[in-house]
């Protein structure tokens, strides 16, 4: 059933309960009152049949049938259409779900078309029957109690956001690899979050001022200025949200960058160890190698060699080994490679 709840007010009073639209239209015209018709994602023929009955402009009808709309408040002629982003925050998976709500308001009429579940609209009915001498103020009544549930529960949304930046926050210095992630998340949520709710200052405004045709009374303006005041603290609160997102994103990549400068001087100066210990086996190895080489060529016993039989032969091998292994210990000693 897309019809969610459809009752016929008069002076504030439910007078009936139609079971379908046609009867409401019937009894609308019959007790001169004001229908108020909750709709849950209805088809394109339901919306066509109030659109019909009470001349709905087009424009509004097809943004109706569309969705994805931003909020926004739009004037046709008598109608009224208001596009809200109602939101509810998910515990479970710490994120903000999204819905949209379209009401059209008329002289005797309000039509709200609900794509999601939330607002609770239900509670705003029976608020407003209780309350039988505000509900009387007529269609724009109901469409402040609309505003003002919507805006309500903006609340949690704002403080589970709230506590999600506070987690963040605590965090941010824990080295998780997965902030930066989460911040960018929590970053689109509350963009988002700021387009549903940053649009309805505009909109309470021009309900506030209203129309040549239609201007509410000083009871409904207070109504509406009370839930301006509640947006206005709402909006700078989700700002300062971004603003603290925006900075954490900012510490979070100063903290990476210095890790990772961390990480490379630790690099460098294992690298410069490993160095400093490959320059001094080299040394000690060209050190031994010299006096080897001296051996190994007196070694070869060829008889040409006049050194084999030169009495100072043998002292003046040895000699050499000592003088090319001191001469390159001091070379590599003064390199400071040992």
């Amino acid at each position: 059933m897309t019809i969610i709840d459809n009752a016929v007010y008069v002076d504030g009073v439910r007078t009936a309960d139609p079971v379908s639209l046609d009867e409401t239209y019937f009894v609308l015209r019959q007790r001169e009152g004001m229908a108020w018709i909750g709709l849950y994602r209805p088809d394109a023929k339901e919306i066509r049949s109030v659109a019909e009955e009470f001349d709905l402009s087009p424009l509004a009808v097809e943004d109706a049938l569309a969705g994805h709309q931003r909020a926004k408040l739009e004037h046709y002629g008598e109608c009224v259409f208001l596009v809200l982003r109602p939101a509810r925050y998910l515990d479970d998976v710490e994120k903000v779900e999204f819905g949209e709500i379209h009401v059209f308001v008329g002289a005797d009429y309000v039509i709200t078309v609900r794509h999601a579940e939330s607002p609770d609209l239900a509670r705003v009915r029976q608020r407003m029957e209780s309350t039988p001498e505000f509900l009387a103020l007529g269609p724009e009544a109901v469409l402040y109690g609309i505003l003002d549930q919507v805006v309500d529960e903006y609340e949690p949304v704002a403080a589970g956001l709230e506590n999600d930046v506070d987690e963040i926050e605590d965090d941010l210095f824990g080295a998780d690899p997965d902030v930066s992630r989460r911040i960018y998340e929590l970053s689109r949520q509350v963009i988002t979050f700021q387009r549903a709710t940053s649009p309805l200052v505009g909109i309470l405004q021009a309900l506030m001022a209203g129309t040549p045709e239609r201007e509410p009374g000083p009871e409904l303006q207070d109504h509406f200025r009370d839930v301006l005041d509640h947006v206005i603290r709402l909006n700078e609160r989700v700002a300062s949200f971004r603003a603290l997102l925006q900075n954490a994103l900012a510490v979070n990549a100063a903290l990476v960058a210095q890790r990772q400068n961390d990480e490379m001087r630790k690099l460098t100066e294992s690298s410069f160890a490993q160095s400093e210990q490959v320059k001094r086996i080299s040394s000690w190895a060209a050190i031994l190698f010299a006096p080897t080489l001296v051996g190994t060529i007196y070694g070869m016993n060829f008889t040409s060699m006049p050194e084999l039989n030169w009495v100072f032969g043998y002292p003046f091998a040895l000699g050499l080994m000592v003088a090319m292994g001191l001469g390159l210990y001091w070379t590599f000693k003064h390199n400071k490679w040992i």
